[in-house]
C-alpha cells in the first residue's frame, strides 16, 4: 500500500512516461520522413542527372546533406527519449523565487525533456543551473546562478527516486544533500553500474568540482575510490553542456594510462548524452615526437624491469630525473646552450661574404624559433641575398654549401648529442646510458623530447584542443608536465592519487605539478565510496592515508590465507573462484604483482576455467567476469571481488612493492581475499607484529 505522496508521484511518473512515448513516436516519424526524403532526392537525381544544371545538382546535394544531418540528430534524440522512458528522472526540488511566491516543482534527470506539444519543461538536465541546488543546498534559503544572474529563493522540498526499467523502486524525502539510504543503495551496485550512475548521488564537494568554470588548470587529488575519474568525466560532460556553442567533443582530449582503461571509461560520456572523446597516452605523444631511428623503453617495461631486478643504478637514474630540480637544471642548460653553443664565424661563399656579426644578429632576431628552424631561416636569408647579388638562379651545390656551413655554427648537430652533453655539463655522465644501441631508458624519453622541442621544434598541432584531461597524474614526472605545458595552452583537469603510484621512485604530487601551469587550483577528495569499512581498514595497514574518510558501508572481513605450497595456494584460488561464481557479484579481479606472474597464473587457472580473461598491455577492452592481471594494468579499475595472490614477504618487501600491494587491495568494492605461501608480507602486520617478526628473524 503506497502513501498518498508516493501515489501522486507514481501517477506523475506515468504521465511523464506517456508524454515521452508520444515524443518518441513523433521522432520515429521524423526519422522515417528524413529517410524517405533523402531516398526521393537521390532517386530524382539518378533519373534526371543528364537534365540537371550545376546549380540544381548543388542544391540537391545540399538537401541530401542537410537531411542526413537532421536525421542523425533525430536518431540521437530517439536514443535520449528511449533512455528517459526507462528512467526519466532521479530527483525533484521545489523552489520559490521569493518568500511570498508559490513554489514550483523541478524534476531532474540525466537529460532534459521539453514537451513538444506544450513547450513545457518537464525534466531538467542535471547540468542546468537550477539543478545545482539539488546538490548544494539543504531545505531553506537557496540560490542558483542563471545566465541572467543570481536567482535567490527558498528550497521547500527535495525528493530522490530510483526508477529502473520504467518502474519506481523507491522514493526518499530528505532535507539533506543526498540521502544516505540512496547513497548506500547506489554504492552496493556492481562496479560497471556505479561508474556510470553517480549523477544521482553527486556530493556537494564533487558538484563544486564538476561545475568549476573559472580554473585554468584544476588539479584533483583524490583518495582511492573517491570517484575522481568519474567526477572528471562528469565535469567534461558539464563543460560540453555549458559551452555547447563553442566547445565540442573534438576539442577535448583525455590522456589515460592504457587502452583497457580507455575502454573502461568510454561508456560514461555516452551514458550522459555526450559523444566519446579522443584519448591517447603519454607514450603516444612520445612516439609522435621521437626520431624514428631511436627506440625507447615504455613506462610499463620500466616498472616490470624494476620488479625483475630493481638495479640500484637504474633506480638512481629514475629518481634523479623525477624531480623538479632536474627540470630546472635542464631548462637552465638550454638557456646556457642558447648563446654558448652558437659559434658564428665569417663565412665566404666566393662572390658573397657574411660577417659573424651579421649571423649573430640574425640568430637573435629569430630567437622565438627552435634552433634548426632558426638556421633554416638564416640560410634562406643568405640564399636570397646571394640570389639577388648574382641576379640569376642558384646552383644546388651552393645552396647545400650555405645550409651546411650555417648549421655547423652550432656546436651540436642534433638534439641527441645536445641532450647527451647535458650530463657532461652537470658532471654526471653516469646518469645517462642507452639500454641497447639507440634505445632510450624511459626516464630519458621526455627529457630528450624537451631538448628536441628546443632544437627541432614541434610538428604536432594541438591548437584545436580546448580542454585536456590527464588521469593518473602521480605516474607522470615533472619533466612530462613541462613537456605537456609546452604542447597545450588550453584549460586542463589533472587528477590522481599520490598514494597509488606504480613506481614510487618517479611519482608526482599536486605540489610537484603546479610550477608548470599558471592559474592552478588544487582540490582534494578525501571521502572514499568504493571499498567497505573492513577492506579500508586492511589497506590502512599497508599505507595509512590519514585524510581518507571511508563511507559507512560494511561487508565481509578480508581473508588472508597462508598456504604451505604453491599447489595449496592454487587450490585456494580455485575455491574462491567457485564462491564468486555462486555469488551475485559480476566482476572478480585476480591481481598479481607483475604481468609475468599474471601470465603464469592465467595458464594454471585457464586449465579449469575457460572463461577467465587475461588483461595485459595488448588488451583493448575491459569485460566483467573473472579477470587476471597485474597491479599496473588494474590501476583505475574496480572489481566487486578481488583476490591478491603471493602476498608473502618474499614478493612484497620494497617501497615499490608496498605501493603495488596498496593499489591491488584498493581495487576491491565488496570482497577481498589474499593468499600466499610461507610468511605474509610485513606490510599486512600490525606495528607490534612487525617488531615481533624482526625479533624472530634476528634469532634465526
Amino acid at each position: 500500500m503506497f502513501n498518498q505522496k508516493e501515489t501522486c508521484e507514481r501517477k506523475h511518473l506515468n504521465n511523464v512516461q506517456e508524454k515521452l512515448k508520444m515524443a518518441l513516436e513523433r521522432i520515429e516519424q521524423k526519422i522515417t520522413n528524413y529517410s524517405n526524403e533523402i531516398l526521393e532526392i537521390k532517386r530524382y537525381m539518378y533519373e534526371n542527372l543528364a537534365q540537371l544544371d550545376l546549380a540544381e545538382k548543388a542544391a540537391n546535394r545540399i538537401a541530401v546533406s542537410e537531411g542526413v544531418t537532421f536525421g542523425e540528430e533525430a536518431v540521437k534524440e530517439r536514443e535520449r527519449l528511449q533512455k528517459l522512458i526507462q528512467s526519466p528522472y532521479f530527483g525533484r526540488i521545489d523552489f520559490a523565487e521569493a518568500e511570498e511566491a508559490k513554489e514550483e516543482a523541478f524534476y531532474i534527470g540525466v537529460h532534459a525533456f521539453v514537451d513538444p506539444m506544450t513547450a513545457q519543461h518537464i525534466i531538467y538536465d542535471w547540468r542546468a543551473p537550477i539543478s545545482s541546488m539539488f546538490y548544494d543546498f539543504e531545505l531553506g534559503p537557496a540560490f542558483y546562478v542563471a545566465p541572467i544572474g543570481k536567482i535567490d529563493g527558498v528550497l521547500t522540498l527535495r525528493r530522490q527516486y530510483k526508477i529502473k526499467q520504467t518502474q519506481m523502486e523507491y522514493m526518499l524525502e530528505s532535507s539533506l544533500n543526498i540521502g544516505d539510504e540512496i547513497l548506500q543503495k547506489e554504492l552496493s551496485q556492481n562496479a560497471d553500474d556505479k561508474m556510470k550512475n553517480i549523477v544521482a548521488t553527486i556530493q556537494r564537494e564533487q558538484n563544486a568540482i564538476i561545475r568549476n568554470e573559472a580554473a585554468k588548470v584544476l588539479i584533483i587529488q583524490g583518495a582511492a575510490g573517491s570517484g575522481k575519474t568519474s567526477i572528471a568525466l562528469h565535469r567534461v560532460a558539464f563543460l560540453l553542456y555549458r559551452y555547447k556553442e563553442t566547445l565540442k567533443s573534438k576539442n577535448i582530449l583525455i590522456i589515460s594510462p592504457n587502452k583497457v582503461f580507455s575502454n573502461y571509461i568510454s561508456s560514461v560520456l555516452p551514458e550522459l548524452g555526450e559523444e566519446n572523446i579522443s584519448e591517447m597516452g603519454f607514450e603516444d605523444i612520445a612516439s609522435s615526437m621521437m626520431d624514428k631511428k631511436y627506440q625507447y623503453q615504455t613506462f610499463f617495461e620500466q616498472v616490470e624491469n624494476l620488479l625483475d631486478n630493481g638495479s640500484s643504478d637504474a633506480i638512481a637514474r629514475i629518481e634523479f630525473k623525477s624531480t623538479n630540480h632536474f627540470v630546472e637544471q635542464l631548462q637552465a642548460y638550454l638557456e646556457y646552450a642558447e648563446d654558448e653553443y652558437f659559434e658564428p664565424i665569417n663565412l665566404d661563399f666566393g662572390v658573397l661574404s657574411i660577417s659573424k656579426e651579421d649571423l649573430f644578429s640574425r640568430y637573435h632576431a629569430y630567437k622565438r624559433l627552435p634552433i634548426k628552424q632558426r638556421f633554416d631561416k638564416i640560410a634562406n636569408d643568405v640564399i636570397a641575398k646571394y640570389k639577388n647579388y648574382i641576379g640569376g638562379k642558384l646552383d644546388a651545390k651552393i645552396v647545400r654549401q650555405i645550409r651546411s656551413s650555417i648549421l655547423k655554427l652550432y656546436r651540436f648537430p642534433n638534439a641527441v648529442s645536445l641532450y647527451q652533453n647535458f650530463y657532461h655539463h652537470i658532471k654526471r655522465e653516469d646518469l645517462f646510458q642507452f639500454i641497447t644501441k639507440n634505445t632510450f631508458e624511459f626516464c630519458d624519453v621526455f627529457p630528450f623530447i624537451l631538448v628536441k622541442m628546443y632544437f627541432d621544434g614541434v610538428e604536432q598541432d594541438y591548437k584545436g584542443i580546448q580542454h585536456l584531461l590527464v588521469d593518473e597524474m602521480q605516474d607522470y614526472t615533472p619533466i612530462q608536465y613541462a613537456v605537456l605545458a609546452k604542447l597545450f595552452s588550453c584549460k586542463m583537469t589533472i587528477l590522481g592519487d599520490g598514494y597509488q603510484s606504480v613506481n614510487p621512485y618517479s611519482s608526482s604530487t599536486a605540489e610537484k605539478i603546479q610550477p608548470y601551469f599558471a592559474g592552478c587550483n588544487c582540490v582534494e577528495l578525501c571521502k572514499s565510496y568504493r571499498s567497505t569499512i573492513e577492506i579500508t581498514q586492511l589497506t590502512k595497514k599497508i599505507i595509512e592515508n590519514k585524510k581518507l574518510i571511508p563511507v559507512e558501508r560494511h561487508g565481509d572481513t578480508p581473508t588472508i590465507t597462508v598456504c604451505q605450497t604453491q599447489k595449496e595456494q592454487l587450490d585456494k584460488i580455485r575455491y574462491l573462484i567457485e564462491q564468486f561464481k555462486q555469488s551475485e557479484h559480476a566482476s572478480l579481479g585476480i591481481i598479481c604483482k607483475s604481468q609475468k606472474r599474471a601470465r603464469l597464473l592465467f595458464k594454471q587457472v585457464r586449465a579449469v576455467y575457460d572463461d577467465v580473461i587475461l588483461l595485459d598491455f595488448g588488451s583493448n577492452e575491459f569485460k566483467d567476469g573473472i579477470v587476471i592481471t597485474s597491479v599496473h594494468m588494474s590501476k583505475g579499475l574496480e572489481f566487486d571481488q578481488v583476490i591478491v595472490p603471493d602476498i608473502s614477504e618474499h614478493f612484497y618487501k620494497t617501497p615499490l612493492d608496498r605501493s603495488l600491494l596498496y593499489i591491488a587491495c584498493t581495487r576491491a568494492m565488496h570482497k577481498l581475499d589474499l593468499t600466499c605461501c610461507e610468511r605474509k608480507t610485513t606490510f599486512l602486520c600490525e606495528p607490534e607484529k612487525i617488531f615481533e617478526l624482526a625479533v624472530d628473524m634476528a634469532n634465526i
